[in-house]
């Protein structure tokens, strides 16, 4: 399999890619180039280890954001399993705003965490429709990628997280969703400096990933998390990037 190639880089996207540049260097990140070769070394590593992951078709960037505010905090088999009953249960996005959020919980149960996601729910598809006038987010495809990034971020309960995943899954646009295996697994590498914030790491990542390989280096850096570089008793002795790594090796080139 081939990596997906991402859209081209827009004028948008360049210039909003430089303000967060400059705004790193404001707030003190130094914007040294990456030791060299590692992330070629990294994607290429964690691709021969894992395999390359292509694309795959999103029914609606709307569905995908629902399903990844489900997903947080609990497995992708309860996400899906929670999204599927929601979607049994009420047939529209219309419905799922005006239904009483006690009954959109009763619905998501199974995903975990559904007083608190329900109303989150509700909230953003409420918050769409007052933007746009219906619930359709793929006029987010045409937007610069930093750009539509800061539209879904807009919307209550929605990071960078979330709205990189929706982006980047629906449309190919070249962000670096940050959860907590890509930002374990990159600081151990040195991929990332121990300092960044989750949400610095955001642009972080954008500095140094080629666009055409940003779904690639995410999956393989969530793979590599959840098969070997575990939070606790690391499985270095099998690790396929141990060599560079400087947790395994503090003094790694």
């Amino acid at each position: 399999m081939t990596s997906p190639a991402g859209p081209a880089p827009t004028d948008g996207h360049v210039r909003a890619s430089a303000r967060a540049r400059k705004g790193c260097k404001r707030r003190g990140w130094p914007l040294e180039r990456r030791r060299p070769g590692l992330v070629t070394f990294v994607l290429d590593r964690l691709s021969e280890a894992y395999g390359t992951p292509t694309r795959q078709p999103c029914s609606d960037a709307t569905s995908e954001l629902v399903l990844t505010i489900l997903s947080q905090h609990t497995s992708d088999v309860n996400a899906e399993r929670a999204f599927k009953e929601l979607r049994g249960r009420f047939h529209t996005w219309q419905e799922i705003e005006d239904a009483p959020v006690e009954g959109v919980a009763a619905a998501i149960v199974s995903g975990g965490l559904a007083l608190q996601k329900a109303p989150r729910i509700q909230a953003a598809l409420r918050y769409i429709r007052d933007r746009r006038g219906d619930h359709s987010l793929e006029f987010l495809a045409s937007m610069p990628p930093l750009l539509a990034r800061d539209w879904l971020t807009e919307i209550p309960g929605v990071g960078p997280k979330t709205a990189s995943v929706v982006l980047l899954f629906c449309f190919g646009m070249p962000l670096m969703p940050v959860d907590t295996h890509v930002e374990r697994v990159s600081r151990r590498i040195g991929l990332i400096a121990a300092g960044t914030s989750v949400v610095e790491a955001h642009e972080r990542f954008l500095e140094f990933i080629p666009q055409e390989r940003m779904l690639e280096a995410h999956v393989g850096l969530i793979t590599h998390g959840r098969r070997t570089c575990y939070a606790r008793a690391p499985a270095c002795g099998r690790c396929p990037v141990a060599e560079r790594c400087r947790y395994f090796d503090p003094k790694a080139p």
